[in-house]
This record gives C-alpha cells, sequence and structure tokens, in this order.
C-alpha cells in the first residue's frame, strides 16, 4: 500500500465496491466520463456506458474473493491493483482510476491478466451487461 493519504475519491470508490452502493456509484461518475475495457477495443464514452460497465464489474466480482492489494496515488489519479477467483481461475489486474476537480471520476480503465482469467472474464461481464 502507498504510505500516502488515500484521496477521497478512492475512498468513495471502496465504499462502492465494498457495498454495492449504486447510488454513490452515480454520484462519482462525471458526465463524460470514459470507461476503458480490458475486452474492449473502443473506449465507452460517457457517463451511461461508464455506469453500465462499472455495475457489471460490481455484480460479476461480488462474492469471487475479490480484493484490493495495492495502491498508489497521483494528483487526480490512483492505480488500485486487485485480485480475484472467477469460479477456480485466478485473475489480476489493475483499476487506473482519473478524476477532475470535482471529484468525480472521469476515466476508468481496467487491465486484467493472465489471458485464461481475461477469458473467463469476458463472457461473465457480458452477460451482465445483456442484463442492462
Amino acid at each position: 500500500m502507498s504510505t500516502h493519504v488515500r484521496p477521497a475519491v478512492v475512498e468513495r470508490w471502496h465504499h462502492i465496491v465494498e457495498h454495492s452502493d449504486e447510488a454513490a456509484l452515480d454520484d462519482l461518475i462525471a458526465d463524460d466520463a470514459v470507461f476503458y475495457s480490458p475486452a474492449v477495443f473502443t473506449p465507452q464514452e460517457g457517463r451511461d456506458l461508464t455506469l453500465a460497465y462499472l455495475r457489471a464489474a460490481l455484480a460479476v466480482f461480488t462474492g469471487r474473493d475479490f480484493r484490493y492489494v495495492g495502491e498508489w496515488y497521483s494528483d487526480g489519479s490512483a492505480v488500485l491493483e486487485f485480485t480475484a477467483d472467477l469460479d477456480g481461475i485466478h485473475v489480476d489486474g489493475i483499476d487506473l482510476i482519473r478524476w477532475d476537480d470535482r471529484g468525480r471520476i472521469i476515466s476508468f480503465k481496467v487491465m486484467a491478466r493472465p489471458l485464461k482469467g481475461l477469458q473467463a472474464l469476458i463472457p461473465l461481464m457480458a452477460a451482465q451487461l445483456g442484463q442492462s
């Protein structure tokens, strides 16, 4: 873990993850936010798409031993390292989060590995996104 003080945006994100707090998620995402998926080449632009992907990820990772294992901060950005177990397949990755001066997320980029883990994640996310 970083020795720096955790930024308020990251505190809010941890609360959302720990409590599946969709109302708090709505308040945290900027109108012009962009989501970058590890499986989709095209950036998912706008608040609605960003929220859809983040809600899907929250649903997929709930109950799958998801946890953050490292954090690094800079002015207006953070890198959060995570691990999870997707039905016996280990996944680790990072969330690269950037926010504006109002404390709202403007960019959320996810990178996941190994390939087998990403291949397990893709259909789970697709199923969640298909429900929205």
